[in-house]
């Protein structure tokens, strides 16, 4: 199948769904942003106003808040790698290495000690991982960490709910068997590629689109 002169394949465990006007909206804004439609957007074609209802309530915390790029990148990249979802920690590790570099991005991707971030990235980064592995398992103590980060209840409760929805995300691609895309192996950085040995492999390198 061709939609908009990109090839279509299967993803994951499902096939795609024929697209409807929301779906290819989604596919434009992946073709204006990265040059390609995403692997994931080819799932959550399934339902496409999920998709864009939960990235709208992912910005709404990232803007309460003020969120920036780098912030939400370590965010991102501290949970994938927890979680070990190599789709998300891929992508967000690159953009985190474009909001810093590729060795501080690979540093959080790894959990080798965060030594390019500042003290209260690193409780940032230290708390969406306690999150990803065993939420059950946080206590008072870790909040208090956070406070002792500069971090008032508000900002903490706002990266809980957003490591939250990010690992839920997660939770949906990988499950359905969703590779990260062919694209990543020549845009991410190598020190990110390097970085990521868990989760689903990068998928097969995409064709050339068909005209």
């Amino acid at each position: 199948m061709t939609v908009d002169g990109f090839a279509m394949s299967g993803t994951g465990f499902l096939d795609i769904p024929e697209p409807n006007a929301e779906a290819q909206h989604v596919f434009d804004e992946d073709v204006a942003e990265v040059g390609y439609v995403m692997n994931l957007s080819r799932l959550w074609a399934y339902q496409p106003a999920t998709l864009t209802g939960l990235f709208e309530l992912l910005g709404q915390i990232a803007s309460a808040q003020e969120l920036d790029v780098r912030q939400r990148g370590i965010l991102v990249a501290a949970c994938a790698s927890a979680y070990g979802d190599s789709y998300c920690a891929l992508m967000w590790g690159s953009r985190l290495a474009e909001a810093t570099d590729a060795r501080t991005a690979s540093g959080v991707l790894r959990d080798d000690g965060d030594s390019g971030l500042t003290a209260s990235e690193r409780a940032m980064a230290s708390w969406a991982r306690k999150v990803a592995r065993d939420p059950n398992h946080t206590s008072a103590a870790d909040v208090q960490a956070l406070r002792g980060a500069g971090f008032g209840d508000a900002q903490i409760f706002a990266i809980t709910a957003f490591v939250a929805l990010r690992i839920a995300f997660s939770t949906v691609n990988d499950a359905l068997g969703v590779r990260p895309d062919g694209q990543l192996r020549s845009t991410a950085p190598e020190a990110v590629l390097d970085a990521v040995t868990w989760g689903r492999p990068i998928d097969a390198p995409a064709p050339s689109p068909s005209i």
